[in-house]
């Protein structure tokens, strides 16, 4: 009862100067949701669904921009005064080098052959703030050290840096700025894009371009690239796809997966984004050793599921972010798992999200410290349902008097006056607050009602690795 009466004295109080939004409170991915980021593109007719998303299946009809037509070969430069590229590519015989002097060029550009252009680090092709700068629809091709800039500003026709629109071409140590979308691949298959500096338009996040998008591409490889100033890097129906060694900033996804199979991310660094990794409507594939940092503000998570199954999260590093990892009715097919193993959960507002009581998640050998909240709920229920198992928790309370570094007793999780923050999302305003701290203290001492376990961990770790005490953030 006394639960009751304090939930709804805190959200009569906040409603003097919060304004809810329609419907009641939304979660986290809810709000990113209504902000845009999600879409229903369609499938081509053509390509039939993915077994491995189970029953997460693709719309059913649309595109995104003239997939099946040809891009004509330009006739005029865009820039005046400005040699034009196309006539040198024009005049290239397939198969050989096109060695381009220093300078600037116009565009737009069309190479529909396979051939190598090196530009050295040393030349520009300026689009001219028209439409897209460069379209790649070759196979085998190379296209290096080159800065393409100033394309336009149509999301209509996804005016980019760069269109890839073949298979097995390499794009390699490219500087992409002044441009909406930087590079974009549509049912291109098994390219390497590798060593590139990417950053789009100076706009307002929501309506800058992707830096990266993939979209019914597979197999390709996406390494050492840093981006910075971007909206997203995104995959949609897009399988077995590797991002190695990237480095985000200040964007809004780093990576979003949509209905996207058996990806892995891997040694990754991402800083300062709303949300690290995002996981939706798909299955497979692993997100392993990568740095999370600084994924805060409302919407903030390290790493999020939403309708994910059969993915693993280990190795990573995940700190100083609104939510470490949340999940949303994930795994989401019977049968299936969310694995989070061996990874350092540490300073963040909420260490472990679920939005709801669903089980299937193993969470073991992890440490969680210096979390304000190590677990969360997002109604009433607990995460007892998962596997808890041999993790570091900084504030477990017991001993080992055998010396082989397992607790003597389980670690568990209660919530106390915590439901109520957890139960009304208005309520967080108030949470750590004096008033809340002193009724959770009191609480403990003698509750009022019987508590909630959210979790019991069978065999946790007392102490930690020296190891992960090292970890530094670069």
């Amino acid at each position: 009862m006394l639960l009751r009466l304090l939930a709804a004295a805190l959200a009569g109080g906040l409603a003097l100067v919060v304004f809810p939004a329609p419907g009641g409170a939304e979660d986290a991915l809810t709000a990113l949701r209504r902000t845009g980021t999600l879409g229903s593109q369609p499938s081509p007719a053509s390509e039939p669904p993915d077994s491995r998303l189970g029953e997460m299946r693709a719309p059913q009809a649309a595109g995104w921009g003239g997939i099946d037509e040809k891009a004509p070969i330009p006739t005029e430069p865009r820039v005046a005064g400005l040699p034009f590229l196309q006539e040198l590519v024009n005049a290239a015989p397939a198969g050989t080098v096109l060695k381009l002097k220093p300078g600037r060029y116009s565009g737009p550009v069309v190479v529909n052959k396979t051939l190598t252009i090196d530009g050295g680090g040393e030349v520009t092709v300026d689009g001219g703030g028209k439409g897209t700068v460069f379209v790649l629809e070759a196979k085998a091709a190379v296209l290096r050290g080159l800065h393409l800039t100033n394309s336009g500003v149509s999301h209509d026709s996804d005016d980019a840096c760069l269109n890839v629109r073949g298979d097995r071409n390499v794009v390699e140590n490219l500087r992409i700025d002044n441009c909406l979308f930087g590079i974009d691949l549509k049912q291109s298959n098994d390219n390497v894009v590798r060593g590139n500096r990417i950053r789009s338009k100076p706009f307002d996040l929501g309506t800058r371009g992707d830096s990266l998008r993939l979209w019914y591409s597979h197999r390709n490889l996406i390494a050492d690239n840093t981006i910075e100033d971007s909206r997203d890097m995104v995959a949609w129906y897009s399988n077995e796809n590797r991002y190695l060694n990237n480095v985000a900033r200040r964007s809004r996804y780093s990576i979003h997966f949509m209905f996207a199979a058996d990806n892995l991310v891997e040694g990754n660094r991402f800083y300062d984004n709303a949300v690290g990794v995002n996981v939706m409507y798909s299955g497979g594939g692993a997100i392993r050793n990568n740095l999370f940092s600084h994924a805060n503000g409302p919407t903030g998570m390290a790493v999020g599921f939403k309708e994910a199954s059969n993915v693993l999260v280990e190795g990573n590093e995940i700190i100083y972010c609104a939510v470490g990892v949340g999940l949303d009715m994930s795994p989401f097919e019977p049968d299936s798992t969310i694995t989070i193993r061996g990874n350092r959960i540490a300073y963040n507002g909420i260490g472990v999200s679920f939005l709801s009581d669903k089980q299937g998640t193993l969470i073991e050998r992890n440490v969680f410290e210096g979390n304000l909240t190590q677990v969360a709920m997002g109604d009433s229920g607990s995460a007892n349902r998962n596997v808890w198992r041999g993790n570091y928790w900084d504030d477990y309370q017991s001993f080992d008097r055998n010396g082989d570094n397992v607790g003597d007793r389980p670690h568990e999780l209660y919530a106390y006056t915590d439901q109520v923050w957890m139960q009304v999302p208005y309520a967080r305003f108030f949470r750590n607050a004096p008033m809340m701290e002193t009724l959770d203290f009191l609480e403990r001492l003698a509750p009022f009602s019987t508590p909630v376990m959210l979790l019991r961990d069978e065999q946790p770790v007392f102490r930690k690795s020296p190891e992960t005490s090292k970890r530094l953030v670069q």
